[in-house]
């Protein structure tokens, strides 16, 4: 019985890890993602609109 339910532990323990790397690349992915797209709005808009002074995006 106590191996049963080691394993059933395990098992639910391995289950919640890999839905936890798969939320943490799906967030990865977005942020990479709205961040390439602010890239092209703002390189879309004209150099009269662009405002003047410091950048306000932030390159990590």
């Amino acid at each position: 019985m106590n191996t049963k339910f080691a394993a059933s532990v395990l098992t639910a323990l391995l289950y919640a890890q890999g839905l936890l790397g798969f939320a943490g690349l799906a967030t990865v992915l977005l942020r990479d993602r709205a961040h390439a797209s602010e890239l092209v709005t703002a390189s879309e808009m004209g150099a009269s609109e662009m405002p003047s002074g410091p950048s306000l995006l932030v390159v990590r």
